[in-house]
C-alpha cells in the first residue's frame, strides 16, 4: 500500500463523507474561550473552601471542557 493509497483510506469515511463537518463542533470552542476572559476570575472573592476564586473556577474550566468534549463524541460518532 502507498502513502497515498494509506492517506485516503484513513483521511475518508467509507460513504465519502467526512465526519468533521458536524455543527456539534462548535461547542469545542467553549472551552477554549472561556479561560480567556480575565473578567471572570479577576477577583479574589466568593471562596470555596478556602480556595479563592482562580484556582476553583480554573478546576470549573476543566470539567467544563471534558463536559463539552464528551457532548461532542457522543453526538458526532458514528452508529454501527
Amino acid at each position: 500500500m502507498s502513502l497515498l493509497q494509506f492517506e485516503e483510506t484513513v483521511l475518508t469515511t467509507p460513504n465519502g463523507d467526512r465526519s468533521d463537518r458536524s455543527p456539534w463542533n462548535w461547542l469545542l470552542i467553549v472551552p477554549i474561550i472561556l479561560p480567556l476572559l480575565p473578567f471572570l476570575y479577576n477577583s479574589d472573592e466568593p471562596r470555596l473552601f478556602g480556595f479563592p476564586l482562580f484556582y476553583w473556577l480554573q478546576l470549573a474550566f476543566i470539567a467544563v471542557g471534558v463536559t463539552c468534549t464528551t457532548i461532542v463524541y457522543q453526538m458526532t460518532k458514528r452508529r454501527r
